[in-house]
């Protein structure tokens, strides 16, 4: 392999390695439900996002993983509960970050999130640094939220966030590309709930008339493809010309070689919200770990554990948490693990 590219360990399930099938089992898998905090985080230009906290109370210590979700993803995504499940197990204080509209409650201002949307990570990780300075953060990102992620590890190049690692999750790095690859067989099926999704937010600010857009309702109705969503609500909302000149701005994958920040990109072969070989010309940083499955689907990575199924991902998190936990702390004064907690997340 070369450097830097390594194969995943991770395994399907018995008769169960089909990518769409990945997809769409994490919703099947017992969802676990952490008891969660709220918070409200006001953001410079007078918006806010929603956090969610798992784990120990505020004074005690431990570690802080934050995790960004993916497109109109929330804490109620499979996948969501599963990290900030495993994470709280290993000891950590576990946050994920609402981008802005995609928690309880509507964003202030004419605007939504996107891609490559860096200001908000920033803001709150700035915040969380200032909050509990003494303790190793990890941030992790899925989807759209891991190439945001890895858009703001190369912005950060002299992690002035203080960081000790970053984990990515399933990265469209190349947002063109797979915006094109979401518009072919079964993956339009994807396509079209994100787009359902999407539309039923946005359509009621353009009643409102609180969106800077010249669309109305039955205009946003003919849009049929992501592509053509961003073209006519995410470029024009947030300073882009179109939907080519945001994904060219927004994608990471023309900056994954100036990452030093010790990073674990996860990432299968046979997603279907990607095109084959996503990584194949790309230069990875000296910090990155590229790790690819040849099965797994979008963010599903299901395996056939300790007699059911499980999720391979929140095991394969926690692992790197331990390890990068050892690495902060030598090993010494680690709180909030248990006997238990080794048994496996």
């Amino acid at each position: 392999m070369i450097p830097g590219r390594h194969r995943a360990s991770f395994r399907p399930a018995p008769g169960l390695a089909n990518r769409h099938v990945q997809t769409l089992l994490p919703r099947l898998l017992p969802g676990p439900a952490p008891c969660l905090r709220e918070e409200i985080l006001e953001l410079p230009d007078g918006d806010f996002v929603e956090l969610a906290w798992a784990g120990p109370p505020p004074g005690a210590p431990a570690p802080l993983f934050v995790l960004f979700h993916g497109l109109e993803g929330s804490v109620r995504s499979p996948y969501a509960r599963q990290l900030l499940a495993a994470a709280r197990r290993r000891g950590w204080r576990a946050m994920l970050m609402h981008f802005r509209g995609c928690g309880a409650h509507p964003n202030r201002l004419p605007r939504a999130y996107h891609s490559g949307d860096t200001a908000d990570a920033r803001w709150l990780l700035t915040r969380l640094a200032q909050r509990y300075p003494q303790v190793p953060r990890v941030a992790a990102g899925v989807s759209l939220g891991a190439n945001m992620l890895l858009k703001l590890l190369a912005e950060d190049a002299d992690n002035s966030l203080g960081l000790a690692g970053a984990i990515a999750i399933a990265p469209p790095v190349d947002l063109a590309a797979c915006a094109d690859t979401l518009e072919r067989g079964v993956a339009r099926l994807y396509q079209r709930h994100l787009l359902q999704t999407l539309k039923g937010k946005v359509a009621p600010r353009l009643d409102a008339g609180t969106l800077p857009l010249s669309l109305s309702r039955a205009q946003l109705a003919l849009v049929t493809t992501l592509r053509g969503y961003d073209d006519t609500v995410t470029a024009p909302l947030h300073g882009f010309t179109d939907a080519a000149d945001y994904y060219r701005r927004a994608s990471a994958g023309p900056r994954l070689g100036g990452i030093r920040l010790p990073t674990l990109i996860v990432h299968a072969d046979d997603d279907p919200f990607m095109p084959p070989e996503l990584y194949r010309d790309l230069l990875l940083g000296p910090g990155i770990r590229l790790e690819s499955a040849r099965h797994g689907g979008h963010v599903g990575f299901v395996e056939w554990r300790r007699g059911c199924l499980a999720s391979w991902l929140a095991r394969r998190v926690a692992r790197q948490l331990d390890d990068w936990r050892t690495t902060a702390w030598g090993g010494q004064g680690m709180p909030g693990r248990s006997d238990a907690d080794n048994a496996g997340a």
